[in-house]
């Protein structure tokens, strides 16, 4: 009698045979977006089923917003900016991102000049966005790619035509974080004593495009520099008026400005506030008054009509308790830049006396979450560098096998 053979024992099942909707549940479970490049880039697989869902991408940033991985410093005189990463030892993903990247900036053109004159004037989407006098150049740096972009400036026409001496005053990157395909795109802005204008510079053409005065504001002949620093949301840069209740606003898309109101709690006040974007991508205020933070969302009522709108104050006091200091020694708060509903602030303790190192914090608007993120001396021009979702994750026309420091 011939003996029964057992069944073959079924194949294994991997994770490679998983469908794509099961490993995005998966990568939705990962702790950062360092913790997911590094996953999507082992295999094709992984790195498809991240490619192909826009909804995933959009579902993962809403659960784990893309990373602060430090912020950018530029001291006085002519220097390298200083660079210090926040430190996450219970992210191994997070640190690697940190430690294989190139924040010394070293791909800076210097010519062995031991005084390199680079400034920082805007990070975003990835790109750190520096500016030499001495050389007369821009330079659009990522530091997680070590790709760098040298731009000239712009022509000298761009001040012609002014009611008095026109001067320089700010540039921004313009850049889609979703469609790699768009160009580079910056813009540099100029203004005299009543005016404004703006050129930019596509990195597809490589020229600067020069477009038109801004209708003229009240002239402002005892401050030349009638406008605060601006900040750029959603494709406008918003400036605050110096001495007006109001802000002026640049239309980064058809280049044309205009005005807006400030809310009216700020009208007259010397409170030190910023413009940011809450995790809505709305666009908000947040005003800093000793250990209180208050915030105001630019939003619809029932009538439709845009107009600014209390939202919350944040009472900051139990500062003091995770920092060991005093009220008296942290001096009052400073806000320093609001991205996509985190307000980064620090205490001003360098100003009372300068053996007291500043605490950098952030907070985060929807769960009143503060975290500390580290202590420094304080110094004047403070940029976050926040990451970005790299192309490699974006693009469905290239494969890429690894990403440089992750």
């Amino acid at each position: 009698m011939a003996s029964q053979q057992s069944p073959p024992p079924p194949a294994a099942t991997t994770v490679m045979d998983l469908g794509n909707d099961l490993l995005r549940e998966i990568f939705l479970r990962l702790p950062s977006l360092p913790s997911l490049v590094r996953a999507a880039l082992s295999c094709r697989t992984f790195l498809h089923a991240v490619r192909s869902s826009p909804a995933f991408r959009r579902s993962f940033s809403a659960a784990r917003p893309p990373p602060l991985l430090g912020l950018f410093f530029d001291p006085d005189g002519p220097a390298i900016p200083t660079f210090t990463p926040l430190r996450r030892r219970y992210d191994s993903d997070h640190t690697a991102a940190v430690r294989g990247a190139d924040f010394f900036l070293t791909c800076l053109p210097d010519e062995d000049d031991a005084s390199p004159g680079w400034v920082v004037r805007d990070c975003r989407d990835g790109y750190v966005l520096l500016h030499n006098f001495s050389s007369e150049q821009f330079a659009v740096y990522n530091p997680l790619k070590r790709a760098l972009d040298l731009i000239p400036h712009p022509p000298d026409q761009l001040f012609d035509d002014s009611h008095g001496d026109a001067t320089y005053l700010e540039s921004h990157i313009l850049s889609s974080s979703e469609d790699t395909a768009q160009p580079l795109r910056l813009v540099y802005t100029c203004h005299d004593e009543s005016r404004a204008r703006a050129a930019v510079f596509s990195s597809d053409i490589r020229q600067w495009q020069i477009f038109p005065w801004s209708e003229p504001v009240a002239p402002q002949p005892e401050d030349q520099h009638w406008l605060k620093v601006g900040t750029m949301v959603n494709g406008f840069v918003y400036w605050i008026h110096a001495n007006e209740a109001y802000i002026f606003v640049l239309n980064t898309a058809t280049l044309e400005f205009s005005q807006m109101d400030l809310p009216q709690a700020l009208v007259g006040r010397d409170f030190m506030f910023r413009v940011g974007e809450n995790k809505d991508g709305e666009l908000c205020i947040v005003c800093a008054l000793e250990f209180d933070l208050f915030a105001w969302v630019w939003r619809a009522d029932l009538d439709g009509t845009k107009m600014w709108v209390f939202d919350k104050r944040f009472p900051l006091e139990t500062i003091v308790e995770f920092t060991d200091g005093t009220l008296e020694e942290h001096g009052e708060l400073r806000v320093v830049a609001i991205v996509g509903g985190y307000v980064y602030f620090s205490t001003n303790e360098t100003f009372e006396d300068p053996l007291y190192p500043c605490w950098f914090l952030s907070l985060c608007m929807e769960t009143l979450e503060v975290d500390t993120i580290f202590q420094k001396r304080f110094d004047s021009h403070i940029y976050p560098y926040i990451m970005a979702w790299p192309p490699s994750l974006i693009e469905s026309n290239k494969v890429h096998h690894q990403l440089q420091g992750v």
